[in-house]
């Protein structure tokens, strides 16, 4: 599998982290327990929620695979790259009903230009 290909996979693997975290910290569960006094027991129920242990667990894996890559190439080559994890999450922010505003759409406009011109580099 080519630099390319391994850096785009570890950058889904984050949005779907980004995503799975989202969904167990707004879990019922998550949430009544946030309610409560702050303890242990909370921070243990928040962390093995499933969705918050996937989440860890995607972003553990697109780490490794951001090892694959920064093996390969330059940090300032790499990096750049993370950006388009703002592309990936916001038509999926949209269909899970999120408010994307007009400047949004067009901070990550900037963002992929940005992205473009340190690839060619």
């Amino acid at each position: 599998m080519n630099t390319f290909c391994i850096a785009i996979l570890s950058i889904a693997l984050s949005v779907m982290a980004q995503f799975s975290l989202k969904t167990g910290i707004s879990g019922d569960g998550v949430q009544a327990m946030m309610a409560q006094p702050k303890s242990f027991m909370t921070l243990m129920h928040i962390l093995t929620d499933k969705y918050v242990l996937g989440g860890f667990l995607l972003y553990g894996l697109g780490a490794v695979a951001w090892l694959g890559v920064l093996s390969q190439w330059e940090v300032s080559k790499a990096y750049p790259l993370a950006g388009l994890g703002f592309v990936l999450t916001l038509p999926i922010a949209c269909l899970l009903g999120e408010q994307v505003s007009l400047s949004r759409v067009m901070g990550v406009a900037l963002i992929c230009a940005g992205v473009f011109l340190v690839g060619r580099s």
